[in-house]
């Protein structure tokens, strides 16, 4: 950045002893600064407002406010849309600022917060950065030498949304907004500017996950996903909620009994959404449903949880003398649940291929169509795509009970699947790669993980099996022929 006023601080204080205060993760006493965590923004890339978004249990802003308010003294939140707010999660006393002009962008935002602070200084930062580290604030804090904003620098540049700016930006950031400018950066010109270098950052955050934002639906699988398997520092504080309060973000679970020919063949946890669709999908996959003619007919109480599917094809006497009780998390069937069996299953045949463009396109409008995947963060998702489109989306708070809903759908409306790929939230374990055998589907992608045996049983069956498809990358296991390159694309 060309400014006269712009200085870069020493990413290496001069003694050991400083840098050991400045680094200590054990520092407890609270800045002299207002954090203004800035919610305003419009989530226009992500279709609802992000910042109510849930990761690891409570929205995205309630987790930027709790960070920050244990490092400032004061924490504010603004905002244009206050009655959402209301539904964050905030704690009571978190004062929450309509911005002095609508819609006028981060400086806006910042400008409120400078007019209102009682404090010199002033941090803004987004209400969409779930991993804040404390660290990062105090090493802006001790930068400061006289400056009137303090920025960070990572290797994507300055970053001003996670930026200190002292009360006497006020005057300056309301006549560049006069001007018609709306970026924070456009006051950096006219006031002394100090940049915390990347080596400065990285002694605070060595992961840099301080920086990492959500904008996109696949941004916020990709932090729901790290989040499952990052070890994170346990913070002093325990967060209680009333379940009646926020059940409106809470996935849904209850007991669900599929009746076949008056027979109870097992009673599964699951999502109460599309039923017809799980009881035909669990059946077909048990191979107790086999002729889509003799179907007679599905119905089902959603209100008690009870599912009827009546058919000319018989119910096995075993299954007349016991009942099955399967959890959400559980794949295991009624009639079958061992490796041997899967091994025995006829190989998916065809030379159907796709190209990893398309595979990722899917997987985006998959996490677009499913709303509750996205908005409670405990749901998993899963979807059929062919044609060069998806088909079919659905959810459960069940993976396998998602697969089944997706390949019940399939089932009854007679869909091809030779040509199709079966997409995933949830991780894909052997039973997945059986049931898509069961319904000759040469493609499996998921954004998760792909068990080892998973991928042997896949192997054998003549399915592709795709994990971690997201952020333009993925890892082929099995087949990977079903997979085009650049060149044969």
């Amino acid at each position: 950045m060309s400014t006269p006023h712009l200085r870069v601080a020493s990413a290496a204080p001069a003694a050991d002893e400083e840098i050991r205060l400045r680094m200590d993760p054990n520092r407890t006493e609270r800045l002299p600064v207002t954090a203004a965590v800035l919610a305003g923004g419009r989530s226009m890339r992500m279709g609802v407002d992000k910042t109510l978004l849930p990761v690891d249990g409570e929205t995205l802003l309630a987790r930027v406010v709790e960070v920050v308010s244990e490092v400032c003294a004061h924490t504010v939140v603004v905002t244009n849309r206050p009655e959402q707010i209301a539904e964050a999660g905030l704690p009571a006393d978190t004062p929450v600022l309509i911005d002095e002009v609508a819609n006028q962008g981060p400086l806006g935002g910042l400008v409120t917060a400078l007019r209102e602070t009682t404090d010199d200084w002033v941090l803004a930062v987004a209400a969409d950065i779930p991993y804040l580290e404390p660290a990062v604030i105090r090493a802006l804090w001790d930068a400061r030498d006289g400056a009137r904003v303090v920025v960070p620098v990572t290797e994507a540049g300055i970053e001003p949304l996670l930026a200190l700016y002292h009360k006497d930006c006020l005057p300056v950031a309301r006549r560049v907004l006069a001007s018609g400018r709306r970026r924070l950066v456009a006051i950096f010109s006219e006031v002394p500017v100090i940049e915390l270098p990347l080596a400065a950052l990285l002694a605070a955050d060595p992961s840099m996950r301080s920086f990492l934002n959500v904008n996109t639906p696949d941004d916020l699988a990709d932090v729901r996903e790290s989040d499952a398997h990052h070890d994170t520092p346990a913070r002093a504080s325990v967060i209680v909620r009333s379940g009646d309060k926020h059940g409106g973000r809470m996935p849904v679970e209850r007991p669900v009994t599929v009746h076949m020919n008056d027979v109870e063949v097992a009673t599964m946890q699951a999502t109460p959404d599309d039923l017809e669709e799980l009881a035909a999908g669990f059946l077909v996959s048990e191979g107790l449903l086999t002729d889509r003619e003799a179907l007679t007919s599905i119905s089902a109480d959603y209100k008690r949880g009870l599912i009827y599917v009546v058919t000319t094809e018989d119910v096995p006497d075993e299954l007349t003398y016991r009942k099955r009780y399967i959890t959400s998390g559980c794949g295991k069937g009624v009639t079958f649940s061992s490796v041997g069996h899967a091994r025995a299953l006829a190989p998916v045949e065809g030379d159907f291929a796709v190209t990893p463009d398309a595979l990722h396109e899917w997987m985006r409008a998959m996490n677009e169509q499913a709303t509750k995947y996205r908005d409670t963060g405990g749901m998993q998702a899963c979807a059929l795509a062919g044609g060069g489109k998806v088909l079919v989306v659905r959810e459960d708070v069940g993976r396998h009970n998602a697969v089944d809903k997706v390949l019940g759908r399939v089932w009854l409306d007679r869909i091809p699947t030779d040509d199709a790929v079966l997409l995933s939230t949830g991780r894909v374990s052997y039973e997945m790669a059986v049931k898509a055998a069961k319904f000759n589907v040469p493609v499996i992608a998921s954004k998760s993980a792909v068990t080892d045996l998973a991928a042997e049983i896949a192997a054998s069956l003549g399915i592709c099996v795709v994990g971690y498809t997201r952020g333009g990358a993925m890892v082929v296991y099995t087949h990977p022929e079903r997979v085009l390159s650049a060149k044969e694309a």
